[in-house]
């Protein structure tokens, strides 16, 4: 009945946690609860490969998935705007909700990685 498969691209990623979020709350135990099990720990280890370094700072894990995926300063600010992308990756600018529920989505940055405090650049008064 399990039928859990590797975790190897984005796509099985998100669907792994569309399902763990509708097993969520399953008793331990209970087949539901192995599955949420197995399911949860599939994820850590995908996302321990897909973005392997946990200390990144929001700006920092924008760039790595930049670099990674190939997208480019244009990309982002189609996601939040040209100025507001320019304004975040200079650190000029602290990252919004918005902004942030828009990059997970789209380039599937973990939100764990993005709500994280950085230091901003101070601006000359």
């Amino acid at each position: 009945m399990m039928d859990i498969r590797p975790i190897k691209t984005d796509a099985d990623h998100e669907a792994a946690l569309r399902e763990i979020e509708a097993l969520w709350g399953a008793a331990e135990g209970t087949p539901a609860g192995d599955r949420l099990d197995v399911l949860a720990t599939l994820v850590e280890a995908y996302e321990d490969r897909r973005w392997p370094i946990d200390d990144l700072d929001p700006v920092e894990a924008i760039e790595a998935a930049m670099a990674h995926d190939g997208h480019s300063q244009a990309d982002l600010a189609a996601l939040i705007g040209k100025s507001r992308a320019s304004e975040v990756l200079k650190r000029r600018r602290p990252l919004t909700l918005p902004m942030i529920r828009r990059i997970a989505a789209e380039w599937h940055v973990p939100e764990r990685l993005l709500v994280r405090d950085y230091p901003l650049e101070r601006s000359a008064a």
